[in-house]
């Protein structure tokens, strides 16, 4: 018995030195040089719409909660904040705070959404014709950052400021442009940090595509036209997006020789992080802002990579393994994509990536992500069974803090 009880103590140890331990200085990823991490590697998070209170937000914070994911990402959109100049509305933004503190969570917030008083000669009706786009002048977004910081210092964990600004459906269908990129940002970090020096700030995830044309830019040549301008003094982290195209093992070298593009990877943050790492910015963690797949068979425009609800829950497990495997400390936010809208249908595109669904009932990969091992710094949270208490909201689940 002794014996046995000596073994158990050492395959503890062994263990707790497999998480602990930095990886090697060889490492191609140089994970080594993170040595202040905003954010613990990994940090479970989950984008959510809990905006508007149609009378389910407190069903999906708690679904959150006992998902043991500590972060959700929801939208504070500008035009629903300041709808006319000078005049904000805190009403949807106070609620929020409150119920994600009565659970013991944590939010991560991205701003954007531009009122059409910021920029009046932009064509288009809100949700026939309209796009995002950044405001004339950069200044209103920086009081607007500034505002949302102030009132809610130390209660905002991170800022995702903008997003996707590498498309010109998020920049007024105006063709993407890196330097006023980083000049909207610039003014945004620079009132936040004002006003709230310890909130994390991250730089907008952008898009992975192959278009090089007025319509969109490669996500790689965006950043490094950003890093040309020199955006990273004005953030904490570096904000990617690692949608699901190839099931998470497969790197980009290997979608190449299979035909495909770097790009449709879950492993295209690798080629982000090398770009980091040539222009000295090792020592920065990586947030992936983006993390799904999509069940969308019917649409061309996706279908060609869609997968069942089983691949789905299977990829998503997969991909927080693989980066608890290979990317730790330099991934630090894990974000999915999501808890349903209440009002999105079929014909909304985010409905076929969400993992839970708008009537109320969740999906597979919902089930699986809260079931599945999970990292708390240098702890492991081991699996759960499906039909064990806290799996079932019988008893509280305390998330990693």
């Amino acid at each position: 018995m002794f014996v046995v009880l000596i073994r158990i103590v050492i395959l503890a140890l062994a263990a707790a030195l497999l998480i602990s331990v930095p990886r090697s200085t060889t490492e191609r990823f140089l994970g080594f040089r993170v040595t202040e991490p905003p954010f613990t590697s990994l940090t479970y998070g989950i984008q959510a719409f809990v905006w508007w209170d149609h009378g389910f937000a407190g069903r999906d914070l708690d679904w959150i909660q006992r998902m043991v994911f500590s972060h959700v990402k929801q939208t504070f959109a500008w035009e629903d904040v300041e709808p006319a100049r000078g005049v904000f509305d805190f009403t949807q933004s106070d609620r929020i705070l409150n119920e994600i503190e009565r659970r013991g969570l944590q939010l991560v917030v991205r701003l954007s959404d531009a009122p059409q008083w910021t920029h009046p000669d932009l064509p288009g009706v809100r949700g026939v014709d309209y796009v995002d786009a950044p405001p004339d002048d950069f200044a209103d977004f920086g009081r607007y950052c500034g505002t949302i910081a102030e009132r809610y210092r130390g209660r905002i964990a991170a800022y995702q400021i903008w997003n996707e600004p590498n498309l010109s459906r998020e920049w007024g269908n105006q063709p993407p442009n890196a330097a006023g990129f980083v000049g909207l940002l610039a003014a945004c970090s620079s009132a936040i940090r004002a006003a709230d020096p310890d909130a994390i700030l991250i730089s907008a995830g952008l898009s992975p595509t192959g278009n090089y044309d007025d319509s969109a830019h490669p996500d790689d040549i965006f950043l490094q036209a950003m890093y040309d301008t020199g955006f990273e003094q004005y953030i904490d982290v570096v904000g990617m997006h690692a949608p699901g195209y190839a099931p998470p093992h497969v790197g980009p070298d290997e979608a190449v020789a299979n035909g495909s593009q770097r790009f449709f990877t879950f492993r295209r943050v690798e080629d982000l992080r090398l770009i980091m790492i040539a222009n000295g910015d090792a020592a920065r963690q990586v947030a992936l802002l983006e993390v799904g797949y999509t069940l969308n068979q019917v649409d061309p425009h996706y279908s060609w990579f869609a997968v069942t609800e089983e691949e789905q829950a299977r990829y998503l497990v997969a991909a927080y393994q693989y980066a608890a495997d290979h990317w730790r400390p330099w991934v630090g936010l894990m974000s999915t994509i999501y808890v349903a809208k209440p009002d999105w249908t079929e014909a909304d595109e985010e409905w076929w990536f969400a993992v839970t669904r708008p009537d109320g009932y969740t999906r597979p990969a919902y089930i699986e992500l809260a079931n599945m091992a999970k990292y708390c710094g240098a702890r492991l949270i081991p699996a759960r069974a499906g039909d064990s208490p806290e799996a079932l909201g019988l008893v509280p689940v305390i998330p990693c803090t």
